[in-house]
C-alpha cells in the first residue's frame, strides 16, 4: 500500500499556486512538485504542513491508501536476486 494525498486538489481555488501551498506548509516547492509527480514519499514534515494549510479538513480527507502499481512493486522488490539456484534477498538471507 502507498500513501497518497488529495492535496493538490484541495488547493485549487485556496492557493493561487504550488509555490503558495509549499510556503504555508513549510516545506520546499520542490518536495510538494516531487510529491505530486510521485518521485517522493510523502513524508512527516508534508502531512504537518498539510494540516497547517488545510486546517479545516480531517486527517483521513487530505491522505489515503492505494494500492502499489506493478512498477512500484517491482521497483520495490528490485534488490531480490539468484544465488547458485536458490533465491536470496540483498541481506543474503535466505528466503523460503
Amino acid at each position: 500500500m502507498k500513501l497518497k494525498t488529495k492535496v493538490f486538489e484541495l488547493c485549487n481555488g485556496k492557493y493561487k499556486d504550488l509555490s503558495e501551498l509549499a510556503q504555508v506548509m513549510g516545506i520546499s516547492v520542490s518536495q510538494i512538485y516531487r510529491v505530486r509527480q510521485g518521485k517522493r514519499h510523502i513524508s512527516e514534515k508534508f502531512i504537518v504542513g498539510a494540516m497547517k494549510a488545510f486546517p479545516e479538513h480531517k486527517l483521513y480527507e487530505l491522505f489515503y491508501l492505494a494500492p502499489e502499481s506493478a512498477s512500484e512493486s517491482s521497483a520495490r522488490t528490485k534488490g531480490t536476486t539468484r544465488k547458485h539456484g536458490q533465491l536470496r534477498q540483498g541481506n543474503n538471507r535466505r528466503v523460503n
